[in-house]
């Protein structure tokens, strides 16, 4: 997972980039994929949240979002809430009168106050802030909440309810900025999920304060503004405990995922002492979350939320007595509605899986029964209300919705067109649409049957990383399948002290004979944000452990090992080594005092594989790093990573969002060959454009000599004591000194789903060609001829101005590989980036000088000796 501050990124492109924000933008804090998916409510086809009523047996929750209320003895909802916007979170007073809720709506979470006696609902609210997690004090004269209304941070505040309004809002703990040095949470700390005791005098919370890591562990503090906190238990919480207290108040219940990989539902006295386990969702391979616990009002029954079915679904434990029972809803009372039937077919006609939103006249976003909703992580608030929702179903379904024009999108992978509908939904009578997929036409010469095909792979995809959803490697390459991808790298890695996949992982996957795609293999991330994420793909033997270094006060604070000792433990399994999502803006050497990635001192040592140029990241801010390596004549190719966290509702996707086309052996497209090419960098990157080109007949990762020059690479007796392992690990391209080259033939082709801004020919950094693009700008071909008067790398880019749909990016991007070139009598001129490089080392070896976190001095002697063998190599280059 992404140690990227992508708010922060979207914020800094905005001159560019300023139609496409984050949701909820006006939450001022790090990481919104991770709050934002574990701690904000989120739109899925089944149950989110529950309270229940006073008579112990009828539940309200949110599902779809809308809320429902449903006895548990039977299978008959009722639908309470309908659009515009998405209602979530409920509490019920304890007369049975008033259910308090979250809507989100116009950009904001506010809360609302639903009247059961007469069905009318109305805000109660207005601050466009995002407000959560209402709670009804026990007499239901007050309630509590968190809001970011002050300065976008998450804090709680009680108010006075009375006749359906609110009065007398209070924030209730001061905001406390800590010393810490925290990255994946604010500096400021927050409160979170409030609960009150059953005397009505406090409230139980959640709270990072005096932590480093995770949101926090469970306090207690009088209902008065600037009372004095305490905390009565700490463990490591990711903001799903939401604790509850038992109706006599002398128990807790809450989510946790102490020792194990998954939440489940844990007990502790009033003051925190001794937690128990109630709940065991921990099975060696398929483990899954109970969250969200709310206790009945006579104390025998515990709802909450769990996905140990993959969507999310209603369940009741007894207590005691631990028998469980899932609530289902066959039988519904909801508006009139109607019916649509779908069937999607690719252009031969058969049935395919694809990727469906669907958008109906209310405004809401459906998803037929069962699917997973999914949902963008920004959006253009000029063309659109809401983030973009999805589902990936297989190929024909049918979905219930409200009446009137209902506008529908289904796209599958980049080689096919993007289909746009609208349908008229009628409650008289079923609506049917048929939907074929048609291929982007590709050149003749790459659809024909040639010796080689392209396959696509996703080199970066989490399968589960603390979501909503509970996925296998099953319903990922279903997810595959509907994204029109080949290949998928699952990367295990931690989120805090767990390992979600841990157990997905086995070196045997590699043993499967000639394995054809689709297919889904598990690699690891390590995942240490001081040197930089790595990729570490085809481990054969183990994972890598612990899989981070540099957590400051653990037992891993040490920035030993670093990546390239890492890298080292890989390539000794047969592994290929990447840097994941590099750069969110262009490092600078002479201003960046803080700058430590290990990028360019792996590269010069022969670390690393491949680059992930078109990721979680700023695309052109990492190539513009990347242009730099090659100058220095490095071999080093593109991939595309999404940084997908697949088990999301909120997701940073979807998986195959980056992606990575590799030009295989068509008689033998396995993963053997996939990682091959993309080793030798037959490659391109892209989250959108289709691209290739040759120049003299040699494509991305070949070597082309000009007028007979010799393409062995020759490496200068300086840096021979640090030669790398092969030419696409690092080796410096010298070219011997013959003669003048002349021009070279040029041909280039693009297709894409998107219209583009830019087609350009780039050769040592420089566009030396621009293309006219035709179709829309969604098409080009050229066959010319160029000169070529420099030793050094040739590649295709190509690129939009800004956020476009259908890519749900940053800005459409994909580039090739390069092809290295040898012009006789023009060596590779490669000066100013080596002296980039050395600027850059000089900065890593002055913060490795004052790192106070070494676990010995030979520690820090290997990581200065390390340094100094990268300075090394850069140094004659410069000269």
């Amino acid at each position: 997972m992404p140690a990227r501050r992508m708010f922060l990124l979207l914020l800094l492109c905005a001159t560019s980039f300023a139609q496409r924000l984050p949701v909820l933008k006006q939450i001022d804090l790090p990481h919104p994929y991770y709050f934002r998916e574990m701690y904000l409510p989120q739109l899925t086809t089944g149950p989110s949240a529950a309270c229940w009523l006073p008579d112990s047996d009828t539940l309200v929750y949110s599902m779809a979002g809308s809320l429902w209320r449903q006895s548990i003895s039977g299978k008959r909802g009722t639908q309470l809430t309908s659009g515009p916007g998405y209602d979530y979170q409920p509490d019920c007073s304890s007369d049975g009168n008033w259910v308090i809720y979250d809507k989100y709506d116009k950009d904001a979470i506010e809360l609302w106050a639903l009247d059961l006696r007469t069905g009318a609902a109305h805000a109660l609210t207005s601050n466009a802030a995002v407000n959560v997690e209402p709670r009804f004090s026990p007499d239901g004269k007050r309630i509590a909440f968190v809001s970011t209304s002050f300065h976008g941070h998450f804090h709680i505040f009680t108010a006075d309810f009375a006749g359906g309004a609110l009065g007398n809002v209070q924030q209730l703990a001061p905001e406390h900025k800590s010393e810490l040095p925290r990255y994946y949470y604010s500096a400021y700390d927050h409160e979170i999920s409030p609960v009150w005791s059953r005397d009505g005098k406090e409230i139980l919370f959640i709270t990072n304060r005096g932590h480093l890591y995770g949101t926090g562990g469970l306090w207690r503090m009088k209902a008065e503004p600037g009372a004095e906190m305490r905390e009565i238990h700490y463990e490591e919480t990711t903001w799903k405990a939401r604790p509850d207290f038992s109706p006599d108040g002398k128990r807790i219940v809450y989510a946790s995922y102490a020792g194990r990989q998954w939440h489940q539902l844990w007990i502790t006295d009033a003051e925190g002492r001794n937690p128990a386990g109630l709940t065991y969702g921990d099975r060696e391979h398929d483990g899954y979350d109970n969250i969200n616990p709310r206790w009945s009002p006579d104390g025998s029954k515990i709802a909450f939320i769990s996905n140990r079915s993959g969507n999310t679904a209603l369940s009741c434990i007894d207590i005691p007595g631990g028998a469980t029972r899932y609530i289902f809803t066959s039988d519904a009372e909801v508006p009139p509605n109607g019916i649509l039937a779908v069937s999607i077919e690719d252009a031969k006609g058969a049935a395919t899986p694809a990727r469906v939103s669907i958008q109906a006249s209310d405004g809401r976003d459906y998803a037929s029964v069962g699917s997973w909703m999914l949902a963008d992580d920004s959006f253009d608030r000029s063309q659109r209300a809401f983030e973009q929702h999805y589902f990936q179903p297989r190929d024909r379904f049918t979905i219930y919705l409200p009446p009137g024009p209902a506008k529908i999108r289904v796209s599958k992978g980049l080689a096919y067109k993007v289909v746009d509908r609208t349908v008229d939904v009628s409650a008289s009578a079923p609506a049917n649409i048929e939907i074929r997929l048609e291929p982007l036409m590709m050149p003749q010469d790459i659809s024909e049957n040639t010796g080689s095909k392209w396959v696509s792979a996703d080199v970066h995809v989490h399968m589960d990383y603390a979501g909503s959803y509970h996925n296998t490697q099953w319903e990922l390459q279903r997810q595959e399948e509907a994204e029109d991808l080949d290949f998928i790298e699952d990367l295990v890695v931690n989120k805090e002290g767990r390992i979600p996949d841990v157990s997905s992982f086995s070196p045997t996957q590699y043993r499967v004979l000639n394995p054809r795609p689709p297919y889904v293999f598990h690699a690891q991330e390590y995942h240490t944000s001081y040197w930089g994420h790595l990729g570490l793909l085809h481990l054969t033997k183990n994972l890598i452990l612990p899989g981070y270094a540099g957590y400051p006060q653990t037992a891993m604070a040490s920035i030993v090992p670093m990546n390239a000792d890492i890298a080292d433990l890989a390539h000794a399994q047969g592994g290929l080594v990447g840097y994941a999502h590099p750069f969110d803006t262009y490092p600078d050497p002479a201003h960046d005092a803080a700058l430590t990635d290990e990028l360019p001192i792996d590269v010069a040592l022969g670390k690393v594989d491949y680059l992930e140029v078109v990721g979680f990241s700023d695309h052109k801010s990492t190539a513009a790093v990347w242009y730099h390596l090659l100058n220095c004549g490095f071999h080093l190719p593109a991939a595309g990573g999404t940084d997908a966290m697949a088990n999301f509702a909120s997701l940073r996707g979807p998986v195959g969002l980056n992606r990575t086309y590799a030009q295989v052996p068509r008689l033998k497209p396995d993963h053997d060959a996939f990682l091959d090419a993309l080793k030798r960098g037959h490659t391109f990157a892209t989250n959108g454009p289709l691209l290739g080109f040759t120049l003299n007949d040699k494509g991305p990762g070949d070597e082309l000599a000009l007028n007979g020059a010799d393409t062995t690479t020759k490496v200068a007796a300086s840096l021979a004591a640090n030669k790398p392992r092969n030419k696409n690990r690092g080796v410096p391209h010298v070219s011997p000194p013959l003669r003048d080259a002349g021009n070279a033939h040029l041909r280039v082709w693009l297709r894409s789903i998107v219209a583009l801004d830019h087609l350009e020919f780039v050769c040592n950094g420089r566009v030396v060609q621009t293309f006219k693009l035709s179709e829309g700008n969604t098409s080009a071909d050229s066959d010319t001829t160029i000169p070529v008067n420099q030793t050094g790398w040739c590649l295709l880019r190509a690129y939009a101005d800004s956020a476009r749909e259908p890519v749900l990016d940053i800005y459409p991007y994909a580039t090739t590989s390069p092809v290295y070139v040898t012009v006789p009598g023009a060596p590779l001129q490669s000066k100013d980036d080596a002296a980039y490089f050395l600027a850059w080392i000089n900065r890593v070896q002055d913060a490795a000088e004052k790192f106070p976190d070494y676990n010995s001095t030979a520690e820090k002697q290997h990581v200065l000796d390390v340094l100094t063998r990268a300075h090394d190599v850069y140094e004659p280059l410069a000269k």
